[in-house]
């Protein structure tokens, strides 16, 4: 047979050979290729195979049961995560189909595979932990820094009760947009002084103020860590920071119950 013997599982004919005697001239020769190559024209070979799969989906395959084993014993000792690694036999009589890796291979490829995956796990499980505004995950504060001034309180600086949250910190210091959105603001608003505003889905818009610089545009397309201004002290302020808003609907609500807690 021409395949690769290592493989195989088993081999069936599927017609059985018709004999019969015959007389023929001695001096004929035999061809007896003809004859191997008739027959294998009717065999029905069956290779079999080991799949390794992770969380039951195919990472690699190897030629034999030992080499699955080996694989994946030696994988689990060397990583402290829970893995799902699972051994499958596997049967094909379509040679095409027949693709397997030498051990060494195979160990780097589901490493690989595994290290993807639980990068993977890792990310989502940040996201899932990340606050939520109306359904509206946010990814990251906007700047780091001291609170001096908390949502709803009252000062002689301002007419009515704060709408936002005041983060004290030096000027220059980039500011990141806290979820993906659209810019519908940056420019000079009065009291705010430089204003970006980040429209984002379901309603909820993020607001930055007192801004030393603006680096973004009316209808720009942001995405969540994005630096779109950088802390001044521009309106009416006291001092360095940015004023943080986030509103629902046109409502201002509290930051502090998404980030900042």
């Amino acid at each position: 047979m021409a395949s690769d013997e290592k493989n195989v599982d088993t081999v069936d004919l599927s017609e059985t050979p018709k004999y019969e005697l015959k007389l023929v001239d001695r001096t004929l020769k035999t061809n007896e290729d003809q004859i191997t190559d008739k027959i294998e024209e009717k065999m029905i070979v069956t290779y079999k195979y080991y799949e390794i799969a992770l969380n039951n989906e195919k990472v690699d395959a190897v030629d034999t049961l030992e080499d699955a084993e080996e694989i994946v014993n030696e994988i689990k000792e060397n990583n402290k995560e829970e893995l799902n690694l699972s051994i499958i036999e596997k049967y094909t009589q379509n040679e095409e189909e027949l693709q397997t890796n030498d051990i060494e291979v195979a160990k780097t490829e589901i490493q690989d595979k595994i290290t993807e995956v639980i990068e993977k796990q890792k990310e989502q499980e940040r996201i899932d932990s990340m606050p939520e505004v109306n359904g509206i995950k946010l990814a990251t504060k906007p700047v780091s820094g001291t609170i001096t001034s908390r949502y709803g309180v009252s000062s002689n600086i301002r007419r009515s009760t704060h709408t936002g949250l005041d983060i004290a910190t030096k000027t220059g210091t980039p500011i990141q947009v806290v979820a993906d959105g659209t810019v519908t603001c940056a420019s000079y608003q009065g009291s705010y002084g430089n204003l970006v505003k980040v429209k984002h889905s379901s309603g909820v818009e993020t607001w930055y103020g007192h801004t030393s610089k603006m680096y973004v545009k009316v209808g720009q397309e942001v995405k969540a860590g994005d630096t779109i201004a950088a802390v001044g002290s521009t309106g009416n302020s006291t001092g360095p920071h940015l004023h943080f808003e986030i509103r629902i609907n046109g409502k201002h609500v509290n930051p502090q119950k998404y980030l900042y807690n």
